[in-house]
Formats: structure tokens, sequence, C-alpha cells
């Protein structure tokens, strides 16, 4: 592709050029002066891909189908109200994802049904407790099976509230992720740092006088282009060095998010709902080997493809895990879900493990030790982090206006 070829001639060789016109400063600080150097205007995608967009009037399920159908997590809510003229500011009122939708929909009494408006109402509890609005600093225990039987979701789905509510109700009243654009003239630097320390996954481009968005930068463009600079000084001089080299993978097994193969699925998005991950490895129950991943992106399942919730009256992880996988050969031949779990170990260079994210399309890679027990996480998060460090005071009034505004809050 166009934007690929120009991936490997435009910013590595930038980038290139910048590290040497600072040798005698230290390298994080070296890096940090190069990337700042380039404008986000220079990022090749931009333009080249059309910008999913889901107007503020339609319904939760005309918003879950656009999402599903062109398989993104998230999408920019546009103001149908607002005037022809105006500008991006004025033109998008936040940002509507996967998340956002089921956890709302949980929090709704609108099922016809009085069986599945019990049901709902339980569950109701469950995830505002987990989502922290009565100051609980743990996940509940997972919900009771019965609150699970097929019946929930067929009648959720065909529920008033998930057929006539409208995008607007969600974006007004909880704001599940900000709408936090950067403009082209911002830096590479502003853009590492927000997918990174500040807990983005994607960015919407603007400019200035503009009124649509002019692209988005996602984490994994970011590592695809990380990817290019494989072999190039600069990079080699983190590329070189092993995962545990560089502190990682930063959480254990012991600290980290899981789900067993026998628990309901229903309890792991709601886990990452609750901690703000965009995924959870689906581990054996004797041995704590990882055989597969869930991620946000899959509520979609529970949402769109009825065999998942009706081929099973209780939807256990490894259940949910063969059904999907069904769907996608059949739909998604080449949807990476459909390849064996990717793993490393700690002792695999960082070159070598941004290859395989990039080559295999994923946003987490499951560290093993040598016997395949799992030993950790490698985010993408985690690889962009380890090429910027932030000045002190870099962001300035950057937030003023966004909510949450603090590093500490999960935006």
């Amino acid at each position: 592709m166009a934007h690929e070829a120009s991936i490997k001639v435009e910013i590595p060789s930038r980038l290139e050029e910048l590290w040497e016109l600072s040798p005698h400063l230290p390298s994080p600080q070296r890096l940090n002066a190069a990337f700042d150097s380039i404008a986000v205007s220079s990022f090749p995608p931009l333009g080249e891909a059309k910008v999913i967009e889901i107007a503020s009037d339609a319904s939760i399920a005309e918003a879950v189908q656009i999402l599903a159908r062109n398989n993104v997590l998230s999408a920019p809510v546009r103001d149908v109200e607002a005037p022809d003229d105006a500008s991006w500011i004025d033109r998008y009122i936040g940002i509507v994802e996967f998340a956002g939708i089921i956890l709302w929909l949980l929090q709704q009494s609108g099922v016809s049904s009085p069986k599945a408006s019990a049901k709902l109402e339980n569950l109701q509890a469950a995830a505002l407790a987990s989502s922290g609005s009565f100051g609980r600093t743990a996940v509940p225990e997972p919900y009771p099976p019965e609150i699970l039987e097929s019946d929930f979701f067929e009648e959720l789905t065909s529920s008033s509230c998930y057929n006539q509510s409208k995008v607007k109700d969600i974006v007004g009243s909880f704001r599940w992720a900000p709408f936090l654009p950067v403009q082209k003239s911002d830096t590479l630097l502003t853009v590492l740092l927000l997918l990174s320390n500040y807990h983005m996954k994607s960015l919407p481009v603007v400019e200035s006088g503009r009124a649509e968005i002019q692209g988005l930068i996602t984490q994994s463009a970011v590592v695809h282009v990380l990817s290019q600079c494989i072999g190039i000084p600069w990079f080699d001089s983190l590329g070189k060095l092993s995962l545990a080299q560089l502190g990682l993978p930063s959480t254990t097994s012991a600290k980290m998010l899981k789900i067993v193969e026998d628990e309901p699925v229903l309890r792991a998005f709601r886990v990452m709902r609750y901690h703000n991950v965009g995924g959870l490895p689906v581990i054996t129950k004797s041995d704590n080997k990882p055989i597969g991943n869930i991620s946000i992106r899959d509520v979609r399942f529970l949402l769109t493809a009825p065999q998942v919730y009706k081929s099973h009256r209780t939807i256990t992880a490894k259940d949910f895990l063969q059904v999907t996988k069904s769907i996608l050969q059949k739909d998604q031949p080449s949807s990476p879900i459909l390849h064996p779990v990717i793993v490393c170990t700690s002792s695999e260079r960082l070159q070598d493990v941004i290859s395989k994210l990039d080559r295999a399309r994923i946003h987490r890679i499951y560290v093993v030790d040598k016997h395949g027990h799992l030993e950790g996480v490698v985010t993408l998060r985690d690889i962009i982090s380890k090429f910027v460090d932030e000045p002190p005071g870099y962001f300035g009034d950057f937030f003023a206006g966004v909510v949450p505004a603090t590093r500490t809050c999960k935006v």
C-alpha cells in the first residue's frame, strides 16, 4: 500500500536524522526531541481511510450494527443538530464505544418481559457496583448463572430500550469517552504520550477551520510505524533489549486480570469495563495456561449474533471462544481471533515482540514461561511507553474542558 511505503521512507528516516542532531542528549531525551519535531500531519494513514461516525439520533441498535460492521471499538458521535458550518468543536459531542453501550443497557429496566426485567435489575446493581458508583474497590463476585440464561440477551436485543433509545442518551449522560482530538500541528510526542500514559486507545485528528475529523491515529498504527523502524540505529538502542531488561511484563500472572475457561463470559466484559482494559486471557482451570483472548470488541457478539446466546444456556468463556470462532470462520476468515493465542517469553527482544503484534494485528501478547504457564501480559500501550518520557509540565492546559482531566483518571 502507498501509505506503508511512505512510512518506511518518511517517518523512520526523519527520526534517524533528528536522532543524529542531538548526540549530546541522553537516549530518552533524544527520542523525545525527535518525536517532538515531527508533526501529526506527517502521519501516513491520515486521509486515506474513512472515519466512521455515528449520528447522535441513531438508535443504540443502529450504533451496535455500525461498530460491528466496521469492526471498530468506538466512533465519534456527530451532533445532527449542529449547523452545517459548525467547526469540529461544535460538531462532535463525544465518543460512543461498545463497553459504554453494554453497561448502559444493563442499567436500564425497559425490557418488556417481567422475568428478564428482574434479571436486568439484578445485573444493573452488579454493574453499577463494578463501575465504582458505590465506592467499591473490587469487582463483585460473578453473576449467578440464572442471570445469564439465553433468553436474557434475546429479550434485551428485542427491547424498546435497545431499539429506540438514542446514542445521544449515552454520550450526554455518561461521557464514557471524551472527544479528545489532536491537531495536525501537534507532534508525535503528544500522540505517543496520550496513547500510553493517558489511556487513550485512539485519537481523532482535526484541523483548525475544518468541520470534519481528518483521520484517526490508533495504538496499532503507532506500533506499525515502530515495526518499520527495526534495524535503524536509533530504534536498536531499545529494540534489541529483552522484555525482562525493559521491566516487562509490568504485571505478573498473580496480579493480572484473567478469566478461567468455565467462568461466565459476561464476567470478563464486566471486569474489562471496571478496570478499563481492552482484553483478558482465557486460561485453563488446571494449569494456568492461556487458551485464548477475549477483548472488549467481542461484546458485539452478545448483541449481534443470536447463536451465541441461543446455543448455550450459560455462556462460559470457553464456549464463547468456540462459538465466535465458528462465526468468524464464515464471515471474517482473516480475523486474528482465528489464530492460536499469541505468546512470547520475557527473554524475547522488544523488536521481535513488536513484529509479532504488528503481523497478528493484535493489541496484547501474553508472556509465558518455558512450560507455557501464564506469566504476564504486554500491551501496545506498554510498548509505546518505552519510547517516550513525559517532560514536566508538557501538556499545560491541554486537557482543559476534557472530562476526566487528570492523569490518574481512566480516560
